[in-house]
C-alpha cells in the first residue's frame, strides 16, 4: 500500500476531529466533565494543575478535549490554547453564586478573544444537583448570554458527578459542528 492510498483512506475516514477547548474557574468541575466524557470514574477528582487532554469519540467525531486548570494565576495562560479551536466548553458552578461576577467576567474575556471569534459556545451549568443551583436559564440571563449573536451558543444545566446532562451537551456540540 503506498502513501497516496493510506492518505485516502485517512482522509475518507468518517471521523472528523474537533479540538475542544474546556474552560472556567477552579472547582466549576471542568475535570468531571472530562472524565465523563471519557467514561472514567470521578469519585476522586484532585484540582488540575496545568491541563489535561483526553480524546473521545462521539457521535462520529473525535473530540480532542483540554482541560485548562481555573485557578487565578492559571488563566493568564488560557489564550496559548486558544489557536485551532473547533467548539469552546465554559462549565460554571451554578451552586457558587458569589462568583457568578468573576466567572462572567472571564467568560466575556474570552469571547472577546480574536482567535475565539465565532467559535460555538456550550456554557455547562454544572452541580445542578447541589442544593441553591441557580437554574441554567437564570444563569443565561444574569451572564446576558442572550446578547450573544456572533456564535452559536447553548446552555445545558448538568451534573458532572452524576452524568445528567453531560451528553446533551455534546449532542449539541456534535449538531452544531455538522451545521
Amino acid at each position: 500500500m503506498g502513501l497516496l492510498s493510506i492518505l485516502r483512506k485517512l482522509k475518507s475516514s468518517p471521523d472528523r476531529e474537533l479540538r475542544i477547548l474546556l474552560l472556567g474557574l477552579d472547582n466549576a468541575g471542568k475535570t468531571t466533565i472530562l472524565k465523563q466524557l471519557a467514561s472514567e470514574e470521578t469519585t476522586h477528582i484532585t484540582p488540575t494543575q496545568g491541563f489535561n487532554i483526553k480524546s473521545v469519540q462521539s457521535d462520529g467525531f473525535k473530540l480532542n478535549v483540554w482541560d485548562i486548570g481555573g485557578q487565578r494565576k492559571i488563566r493568564p495562560y488560557w489564550r496559548n490554547y486558544f489557536e485551532n479551536t473547533d467548539i469552546l466548553i465554559y462549565v460554571i458552578d451554578s451552586a457558587d453564586t458569589k462568583r457568578f461576577e468573576e466567572t462572567g467576567h472571564e467568560l466575556q474575556e474570552l469571547l472577546c478573544e480574536d482567535k475565539l471569534n465565532e467559535v460555538p459556545l456550550l456554557i455547562f451549568a454544572n452541580k445542578q444537583d447541589l442544593i441553591g443551583a441557580a437554574a441554567a436559564s437564570n444563569i443565561a440571563e444574569g451572564l446576558g448570554l442572550h446578547q450573544i449573536k456572533d456564535r452559536a451558543w447553548q446552555i445545558q444545566a448538568c451534573s458532572a458527578s452524576s452524568g445528567e446532562g453531560v451528553k446533551d451537551g455534546m449532542e449539541w456540540v456534535c449538531k452544531t459542528v455538522k451545521k
